[in-house]
């Protein structure tokens, strides 16, 4: 089957999710700068969430380019990524909201875990043996950088209850580490 459709429609759900985060920004009723100091946690919280979409944008614009085929596991798989990714504005607004609070934030590290496990899950039905994406396996390898941002993700939950920073930084060191397109898949490319 081929990609096509499987691409643009993530394409598509991916401006929407970016959109509706935008859109919890509420305009300030007055016109001075101190009217924007209570936006400073919602725009951190929008800022962190924006980075993270454009990762998992960005890595699945590589995954399904060096992909050959799809087939309807796949498309499931595909979904089950676009539900995780769909639950991040909410998770987002309720941290931003709240001042980075244990629940919020804890929330926040679970639907970035979950998000995770599924384009996890998404690459393993990318890569089973009947499909014909053998280079996309071996572009990524043993996926240690996979493994080890799921570790951080439940160390960082479990940080939400007993310091919410750390939580945080937690989630920039996984976003730093993914920030860069994955350049496993880009050396297989430009071989």
């Amino acid at each position: 089957m081929k990609k096509t459709r499987l691409e643009a429609f993530s394409d598509g759900v991916i401006a929407i999710i970016i959109t509706i985060m935008v859109l919890e920004f509420k305009v300030p009723h007055t016109n001075d700068i101190e009217a924007l100091l209570p936006l400073v946690p919602k725009f951190i919280s929008y800022l962190l969430s924006f980075i993270y979409i454009g990762i998992y944008w960005n890595n699945h614009h590589h995954m399904m380019h060096m992909a050959k085929s799809v087939n309807g596991m796949s498309l499931w798989a595909n979904l089950n990524l676009l539900f995780w990714l769909s639950l991040i504005p909410f998770a987002t607004a309720w941290m931003g909201e709240n001042n980075f609070t244990k629940w919020p934030v804890a929330l926040y590290g679970f639907v970035l875990f979950m998000n995770a496990v599924a384009y996890s899950l998404l690459f393993k039905q990318l890569t089973k043996p009947h499909h014909q994406n053998n280079e996309l396996q071996a572009a990524v390898g043993d996926g240690k950088k996979e493994r080890l941002s799921l570790i951080l993700y439940v160390v960082a939950i479990a940080a939400a209850f007993l310091y919410t920073w750390i939580s945080l930084g937690i989630f920039i060191i996984v976003a730093a580490i993914w920030f860069i397109p994955d350049n496993r898949i880009e050396k297989t490319l430009d071989e």
